[in-house]
């Protein structure tokens, strides 16, 4: 699908009418101002923001949870339990929001006025410097559940799926990486396993998991803070809390 979006000669016209624009607001005529039409550049968020970050939220502290549950992922040093963590967590997250099969919807983001974009010099505002969701991002993220549900994964599954996911030897910088590839192979040879009595007739179901569970690399970690969990964390590092989750002795 060709996402080239269409909208930039609409920008620059925008551009050269601003004090009209103002002075138009000001005799009291309506003004809306341009808002791209392309899915690359349309931002979004979530129509029910409250409701959805929490279900969000939940399965965010049960991804944690899962992660510290292994004893092998508690063998690790620190620092590659932190290096693994900042690789996976969206990945497994998403896979979370599968299992529970959480719906959710969007609507465009409310676009600030001209003239508070223009007294704020948004290029140089912290928020505006951060990707925003795009509808084309949040189709991406529903493709891909939708792949999932159609999988139909038991809960043994969705379990073994996440520990392929989780002991990635290819993160850099890790102190136990052969230790780690090793536990790769043994989740999935474990997956495999636990296909033979769940679908003894469907003999290219692992691979199709696995071609599913690769497009959980076409969403980014930042779509997925933007949309579910910037409206309950505001300006606070993310990574930061994720890190504190792992190693707190209360989760």
């Amino acid at each position: 699908m060709d996402y080239k979006c269409h909208c930039s000669l609409n920008d620059n016209m925008q551009s050269n009418a601003i004090l009209y624009n103002i002075l138009s607001r000001a005799d009291g005529d309506s003004f809306t101002p341009h808002r791209c039409h392309c899915e690359i550049r349309r931002t979004v968020c979530l129509k029910t923001p409250n409701a959805t970050c929490q279900v969000a939220s939940d399965v965010l502290v049960k991804t944690i949870h899962f992660m510290k549950s292994l004893p092998a992922f508690q063998q690790l040093p620190p620092k590659d339990q932190l290096a693994l963590l900042g690789s996976c967590w969206a990945p497994l997250f998403i896979l979370g929001l599968a299992q529970e099969r959480v719906s959710f919807e969007v609507a465009d983001s409310p676009a600030a006025s001209m003239l508070k974009r223009i007294l704020l010099n948004c290029h140089q505002d912290t928020e505006a410097r951060r990707e925003q969701p795009t509808l084309v991002g949040v189709h991406k993220l529903k493709s891909c559940l939708q792949k999932f549900w159609s999988l139909d994964l038991s809960p043994k599954e969705y379990a073994y799926l996440k520990g392929t996911m989780i002991f990635n030897p290819d993160v850099p910088d890790l102190k136990a990486a052969l230790f780690i590839e090793g536990l790769q192979r043994e989740a999935q040879h474990a997956l495999r396993e636990v296909l033979l009595p769940l679908h003894p007739n469907d003999r290219g179901r692992f691979a199709r998991i696995l071609l599913t569970a690769s497009f959980l690399k076409t969403i980014t970690s930042n779509l997925i803070t933007e949309l579910f969990f910037r409206p309950v964390i505001g300006q606070a590092d993310l990574q930061e809390l994720l890190a504190e989750m792992l190693f707190s002795l209360f989760l």
